[in-house]
């Protein structure tokens, strides 16, 4: 079998396949890129058993049809160097080997039996679909990503929350310390549907979702997901569990509002953060007339910050405290010029959110406060 591709398309394609493949396997063929080579076409496949990802490509000329696995590291090394031009496979499959020549130089690599390449999961006959916008997916994944836990006594908190409902599609990440709720107010379903995405797919996701429009279209049953992208598709086997309700922690009555510039904030934070606890990591926001005071201390070492910044605000004089790192994580996960925190009392949640909203959605970020010793 022998076929012709671009040099810098399939060096991309393995650079994003190779995500997938762990550094150590539980089979030695996870290791390897299955090739397949179909009507004039090459799926390219990569597989760690629970999370699978193939992509498609148009090849420049071929000669029949064929299936062979090659070891993931010493193509992606060899290929990614090469400058635009055509790439020659010619493969052996009786000898298992596989002579990869270019303009300057060639080299060969040994293939192994694509049968022993393990099976995707089948999304069951009952599967919901779900159609959002490329970009759309891809804002409220890498605004989630940052809030999902780590914790293997919850694993449903591991991964981000897709819960479609009558009203609208929210997409929900949280920690049990930070929230990050997004609605997409477009998407609903008669019938409500749920799944738990884990944490590698989506961040697989957030890697290969760029600027190309159209749209991402979600296939899911209870055990398994499908997701078709512009330039592939990722399966994944799903986190089991039931998710908490994440409405209930929201709260619903925030009189104190105030307006303040991001960018300021996030500077002002970064600079006060690093005089702080390192345990409690504790900044403490003082808020009266118009002006936001940070304040940070670290007796231990003899340590103290103190930021003031201008803001809106007509609420009564507040003092409550929030995890430093945990706020700054929020901030920058916005790419919004002005955001609103919204605050009850220093013993509830606090609130952040866009002053613009994006366009058909409702974006909120939840911080647990800390106790402060005033």
């Amino acid at each position: 079998m022998r076929f012709n591709v671009s040099s810098t398309a399939l060096a991309s394609r393995l650079s994003a396949l190779g995500r997938v493949i762990n550094s150590k396997n539980s089979l030695p063929i996870l290791g390897d890129f299955l090739f397949e080579v179909i009507d004039g076409r090459l799926r390219l496949t990569a597989s760690d058993s629970e999370v699978v990802m193939q992509t498609v490509m148009e090849l420049n000329e071929n000669d029949g049809d064929g299936r062979f696995c090659v070891p993931n590291h010493d193509l992606s090394e060899a290929v990614k160097g090469i400058s635009e031009q055509p790439i020659t496979f010619e493969v052996d499959q009786q000898a298992n080997i596989a002579k990869i020549s270019y303009q300057n130089g060639m080299f060969s690599l040994p293939i192994e039996n694509a049968d022993e390449f393990p099976q995707s999961q089948q999304i069951g006959e009952g599967a919901t679909t779900i159609n959002i916008p490329t970009q759309v997916l891809a804002d409220n994944v890498n605004r989630s990503l940052f809030a999902t836990a780590q914790d293997e006594l919850r694993p449903v908190m591991n991964g981000i929350y897709f819960d479609l409902t009558p009203d609208c599609l929210a997409i929900v990440a949280s920690d049990g310390h930070k929230l990050v709720r997004n609605k997409v107010l477009s998407i609903r379903a008669d019938q409500p549907a749920s799944f738990i995405l884990p944490k590698k797919p989506a961040s697989l996701l957030k890697t290969v979702l760029g600027k190309q429009g159209g749209d991402v279209v979600i296939r899911f049953d209870d055990r398994n997901a499908e997701i078709n992208y512009e330039e592939g598709v990722i399966i994944c086997r799903l986190i089991e569990g039931r998710y908490p309700n994440y409405n209930s922690v929201i709260p619903q009555s925030n009189p104190n509002q105030i307006t303040v510039d991001r960018l300021g904030l996030l500077s002002a934070l970064r600079r006060v953060q690093p005089f702080s606890n390192d345990s409690s990591n504790l900044i403490r926001f003082h808020v009266e007339n118009g002006m936001l005071q940070l304040d940070a201390e670290d007796y231990d070492f003899s340590k103290t910050a103190t930021e003031r910044m201008s803001c809106d605000y007509n609420g009564m004089p507040m003092s409550i405290g929030f995890k430093g790192s945990s706020f700054i994580e929020i901030l920058s996960n916005f790419d919004c010029p002005e955001v609103i925190i919204q605050l009850a009392d220093p013993s509830r949640a606090g609130l952040v959110l866009p002053q613009e909203q994006p366009e058909g959605q409702d974006v909120l970020m939840l911080m647990m406060p800390m106790l402060i010793n005033d």
